[in-house]
């Protein structure tokens, strides 16, 4: 069982894109990290109805050890997913951030993620001629800005080191992402309580 950490409200945020892992391998990594005691927040588990979604999502990582990103064929489709990856890379990167980030890549090459090819070319060639055919000259500027942040994020992310399944046995491979993470915040613990 992991142990809670004092200045954190969750040790994991799962971020996922809904339609492409919601209801299998997300629902089973979930389940798995909440039953190794691992206080994990997922959109549709954690959310207080009534709130505004995405300040409640920001206000979940930034309270996080550690996230979680379930890359997936879809995943850069959603601009909500792009978003939070954008929100997560900021957050690891702050100076007096602790926050941990753990890709996992279901099914995609990490290679995909960071040089946006694959499924991920084609979700940013969408979001390119929504640029070009944008008249209104602002929109077309924050467009540009947040296509080339997103960019950015994911270039970062993929960089990262993760864990890789690629047709393989999805039990085993949950079972060692939450071996990955119990030693992360164990790891978070014992440096606090070393202070």
């Amino acid at each position: 069982m992991a142990s809670s950490h004092p200045c954190f409200s969750y040790d994991v945020f799962l971020s996922f894109r809904g339609e492409d892992t919601r209801k299998g391998f997300t629902d089973h990594l979930y389940t798995a990290l909440k039953q190794a005691g691992i206080r994990t927040f997922r959109d549709d588990a954690a959310m207080d109805r009534g709130k505004l979604i995405e300040p409640e999502l920001n206000k979940a990582i930034r309270e996080a050890a550690i996230s979680i990103i379930v890359f997936s064929r879809n995943y850069a489709s959603s601009k909500w997913c792009l978003d939070e990856v954008l929100t997560i890379i900021e957050e690891q990167e702050r100076l007096a951030s602790k926050h941990d980030v753990v890709p996992v890549f279901y099914n995609v090459d990490p290679y995909d993620v960071k040089n946006q090819t694959g499924s991920f070319e084609e979700a940013f060639s969408w979001y390119d001629n929504i640029i070009e055919t944008e008249l209104d000259y602002q929109k077309k500027i924050e467009w540009l800005q947040k296509v080339k942040a997103w960019r950015v994020s994911l270039r970062k992310a993929g960089s990262l080191t993760g864990m890789v399944l690629a047709n393989g046995h999805e039990a085993k491979f949950i079972s060692n992402i939450v071996n990955v993470i119990r030693k992360k915040l164990n790891y978070k613990l014992l440096h606090i309580e070393g202070k």
